[in-house]
């Protein structure tokens, strides 16, 4: 493939110049080109003819000058163009006339070097035209810096589960099988717990000028982890030191043995453990477990309050008497629970919820052998799914979804401090920019007045780097925290009327039962689907 060019040769009356096609698909002569070279050369032309010339693109001699001149000496030129960040120069050469000089090889090189064009000079491009009879008309990419090569962050790798989603399964007669949930993470003497993946630094690259170029940073990363667990010399790795239960909390890893009870009642009194709870009778009402792994009741729970910073699972429910409560940092899992309010970071999953206000981070599932959610406030963030809602006798029902209240309440703390930063540093830059006139114009002012610019001035810096950071904030928590996010609300059996079904910002009463549905948000209102 070759581009269509032009050259200046002498012919019988004078010169002219001589327009080559191009040829295997090559580009044609631009005109434009071809006109700013004879202007650069102060050559007369006929615009008129030369556009001719150049559409019909085939091999002709166009008459130039007057009174048979002889073909002027034009050596061979060309155009450099550098690009931007000076990572590459284009050179685009022109040959010269049939009386002219060729540029030569260390003649271009000297010029590249002119321009501080040292780095990343593509030699065999170079020695391809000047070897040859000349690649004319044609951009060739004579230098090309190296780019970086960006790393990558240092990462963990954990070898236990860290992101325990495992559901309690349904067995043959409807009844729900709370004991084999998979969730506690065992380890043992010696088990390497997590390594760290070393970080990747990169490489520097380099432009056409010799200059280097950074690779970006890269994060590095430390092990995080609380007793029981042993550093390897390289710090690149821990390992359990006991035979126990392993978990991730805040991203430190954390192995402790269960403490593990009869019945939490007047002979324990309240419990409060670094690692996991296992209660294998009941917990008596008033009494007050905490624990930062997870608390197992293979009993019941009767008025009592739990907080968890793992998994909170109840074999035979809770009735909480309109005082009893569980908050988890993962999941909640119960036979049952009655009169009970209850968070989870996580899903809660019952066979049914009666007169409870629980909130979920991901979904509230209720869909055991009797499966059923009737009073109360219910709120997920992703979907509820039961198997009935609401009740025939008109008990208040609330489910509501596509709302996580903790990172609601977050975003909206964000906004109103952002907002407040921005009426500081509005109220700050009028006092800042008065100052400023008056100096301009000569004015004098009082040591108090100094004083307070001043503070005005710290004020409005502390406030913009306040802002910066919050954005960030409010930026971080926009990827997690979206309040337009498609939820729906799910009944498998029959929903009745009375129930309020709330979808982001919308709500609906129902006026009519329905089976066997969904309820999503579509254009701005709560809709009833099929199932």
């Amino acid at each position: 493939m070759r581009n269509g060019y032009f050259r200046l040769v002498t012919t019988a009356g004078g010169y002219g110049v001589k327009l080559f096609p191009p040829k295997d698909g090559g580009e044609g002569i631009r005109l434009l080109e071809l006109i700013n070279y004879l202007d650069n050369q102060k050559i007369v032309y006929n615009a008129l003819e030369l556009k001719q010339a150049v559409a019909e693109n085939q091999e002709k001699v166009v008459s130039l000058g007057v009174g048979g001149e002889p073909c002027p000496p034009c050596e061979e030129t060309y155009l450099l163009k550098v690009a931007e960040g000076n990572m590459s120069a284009t050179a685009r050469f022109f040959p010269a006339s049939e009386t002219g000089k060729r540029l030569s090889f260390d003649e271009f090189l000297r010029d590249l070097r002119m321009r501080n064009i040292k780095s990343g000079i593509d030699m065999q491009v170079l020695q391809e035209h000047f070897q040859s009879e000349g690649i004319y008309c044609t951009d060739l990419e004579v230098a090309k810096g190296k780019v970086p090569r960006h790393g990558s962050d240092a990462r963990i790798e954990y070898y236990f589960n860290t992101d325990v989603h495992a559901q309690p399964e349904m067995r043959e007669d409807g009844s729900v099988d709370y004991f084999h949930l998979n969730v506690v993470n065992h380890c043992h003497v010696g088990d390497v717990l997590a390594k760290i993946v070393p970080a990747d630094e990169g490489e520097y690259g380099m432009d056409i000028l010799g200059n280097r170029i950074k690779p970006r940073e890269v994060k590095k990363m430390n092990l995080r982890f609380g007793k029981n667990i042993a550093l390897s010399e390289d710090r690149m790795s821990i390992s359990s030191l006991v035979d126990g239960h392993v978990m991730l909390v805040d991203d430190s890893v954390f192995v402790s043995d269960v403490y593990e009870v009869e019945n939490v009642d007047t002979s324990t009194g309240n419990i409060e453990f670094a690692g996991s709870v296992q209660v294998n009778g009941n917990v008596s009402t008033n009494f007050k477990i905490k624990a930062r792994g997870n608390v197992i009741v293979n009993g019941v729970v009767e008025g009592a309050h739990i907080e968890a910073g793992g998994n909170i699972i109840i074999a035979r429910g809770m009735n909480g008497m309109s005082k009893g409560t569980l908050k988890a940092g993962g999941n909640i899992v119960a036979k049952f629970l009655e009169s009970t309010t209850a968070e989870a970071d996580g899903y809660v999953n019952a066979e049914s919820l009666l007169h409870c206000n629980v909130s979920a981070g991901t979904e509230i599932v209720v869909n055991g052998k009797r499966g059923f959610v009737t009073g109360g406030h219910i709120q997920a963030d992703d979907k509820i799914d039961v198997k009935n809602l609401g009740a025939t006798l008109g008990a208040s029902t609330i489910v509501e979804v596509g709302v996580n209240p903790k990172l609601k309440a977050q975003y909206l703390l964000l906004q109103k401090e952002i907002s407040e930063i921005v009426r500081a540093i509005k109220a700050a830059q009028p006092v800042l920019a008065n100052f400023a006139e008056k100096r301009a114009r000569g004015a004098n002012f009082s040591a108090d007045q100094l004083k307070y610019v001043k503070e005005t001035a710290a004020l409005l810096e502390t406030k913009k780097v306040e802002l910066e950071t919050k954005n960030q904030e409010m930026k971080e928590l926009q990827q997690i925290f979206n309040p337009q996010k498609k939820s729906a609300v799910i009944v498998r059996g029959e929903v009745y009327p009375g129930t309020t079904i709330i979808i982001g910002d919308v709500s609906m009463v129902l006026q009519s039962s329905y089976k066997y549905c969904q309820f999503e948000k579509i254009n701005g209102e709560v809709k009833m689907l099929p199932l």
